[in-house]
């Protein structure tokens, strides 16, 4: 089965931020995130596919209307879709949102019953897996018995398995104790980073100077999220577990990441590379990407990455999941080092489904780019398109606007602007987009375009 093609059967949409809270808060306009997977709507033009997508908060009907506006049916696709809401004000995920509701949980029953059906979750935590029990249907992700293969150890473990290389550190850490001990043992790193097993988009992770036999917490020191401290990183140490690893100080130094795709009966495949965007104050929090990987180290990025699909096939992970690598020269050539793994949708993950379902293309893993119509597609995708002009707009007016200005996405040349996000526009002045073109220079070129249309680029 493949998520973005299926051709018959109900998919279940359950995009909860099923993560750590204290992270997700420090993201503008987290809520709407859950949009990430609107995507899937365009499985639709498939007559045999329905689609039931479960959100926080309602999703706006002209947010419904963009997506089927790239099926040849919007109309019939409609009718075999259901939006359904929690309407839940309160901070929960929504899973659990969901699950404290049985007069929800049944309509979702009456709604698949005798249907071919799967849960498809943003990351599958225990609560997908109650929540596909009480379903009675299977989850298209990884049993929670083995969510520990996608932490910051779990992925050191998995690499060293796969014969990855990866930056020297060390793993499963408990304690500030445990972290100096370990930080010693390090062949004194000019910097060394310090990552929560289960963090986000970056935000779990703190860059310290050494300083001689000066403990890390009384060296300079960079949090990755706003308002850390050493107190409050000590007791999230001490919940979650922790990696130190050696700051990679190389030059030019590259951060790409891959997808890969495991299905129920085990094969496994590398779906995409793309390289990342990254900011934030240690430059690791995801901003974007754009597709593909440099060719540079595209290939030594896919080797690695089939290896790790491999050992994680092997111990029956199911579903999509990514990975990050840093990619640096040597006189050799380029070589890539696992960073981390990603057991769940990434950032990567609706920007490739976008540009895969609207042009109609296919990944070539020997060019390692879609094809659609006969040509290569490149794209440069965002999730943090961020302006004054955007806030207090609507969603119908911002997708009006990009269409107006030429910038909307073009069925006959399979090229042009995929938006998504669209939810967080009027609150919080945020968009983001994925720009789809025939080559590199002009998906960047279309990519800055629409950032200086939509006032975020000066």
């Amino acid at each position: 089965m493949s998520i973005f093609e299926p051709s018959e059967g109900t998919l279940v949409v359950i995009p909860s931020l099923s993560l750590p809270q204290d992270e997700l808060r420090r993201i503008k306009g987290v809520r709407a995130y859950e949009e990430r997977l609107l995507f899937l709507l365009l499985t639709l033009r498939a007559p045999g596919v329905r689609v039931i997508y479960v959100s926080s908060d309602p999703v706006d009907d002209a947010i419904v209307e963009y997506y089927l506006s790239f099926l040849d049916d919007p109309a019939g696709a409609r009718s075999r879709l259901h939006m359904i809401s929690t309407c839940d004000p309160g901070t929960l995920p929504l899973t659990q949102a969901v699950l404290r509701r049985p007069g929800l949980v049944r309509r979702l029953r009456e709604l698949i019953a005798g249907e071919d059906a799967w849960l498809l979750p943003f990351v599958a935590s225990p609560d997908e897996q109650l929540l596909a029990e009480a379903l009675s249907i299977p989850v298209y992700g990884p049993p929670p018995a083995l969510a520990h293969l996608g932490s910051k150890t779990g992925a050191r473990l998995v690499g060293e398995e796969a014969g990855v290389p990866m930056a020297r550190g060390f793993a499963d850490l408990r304690s500030l104790a445990e972290i100096e001990q370990a930080a010693r043992a390090l062949p004194r790193p000019n910097r060394v980073i310090v990552k929560l097993n289960d963090s986000y988009s970056g935000l779990g992770n703190a860059v310290v100077v050494p300083d001689g036999d000066t403990p890390l917490a009384q060296c300079p020191t960079s949090f990755s999220a706003a308002g850390e401290t050493w107190a409050s990183f000590a007791d999230k140490v001490a919940e979650r577990g922790a990696v130190i690893e050696e700051f990679i100080e190389h030059r030019p130094l590259y951060f790409p990441s891959a997808l890969a795709r495991i299905t129920p009966g085990g094969h496994f495949d590398v779906v995409a590379t793309h390289d990342q965007v990254l900011g934030g104050a240690n430059a690791d929090v995801y901003q974007g990407c754009t597709f593909p990987a440099r060719p540079e180290y595209r290939g030594p990025v896919g080797e690695c990455a089939a290896r790790i699909a491999r050992v994680m096939a092997e111990r029956g992970v199911i579903g999509l999941f990514g990975m990050d690598f840093f990619a640096l020269k040597s006189d050799a050539g380029y070589g890539a080092l696992l960073c981390e793994i990603n057991l769940r949708i990434g950032g990567t993950t609706h920007p490739f489904g976008a540009a895969l379902l609207t042009t109609g293309g296919a990944y070539d893993p020997g060019l390692g780019t879609l094809v659609a119509g006969g040509r290569p597609k490149y794209y440069a995708a965002t999730d943090n398109c961020a302006s004054a002009f955007l806030h207090g707009k609507s969603p119908r007016e911002v997708v009006k606007l990009v269409e107006q200005l030429g910038l909307g996405f073009d069925r006959a040349s399979r090229t042009g602007n995929v938006l998504h996000l669209l939810g967080a526009v009027t609150k919080y002045g945020k968009v983001g987009f994925t720009s789809i073109a025939d080559s590199p220079e002009a998906a960047a070129e279309l990519h800055r375009a629409t950032l200086r249309a939509l006032g975020a680029l000066t």
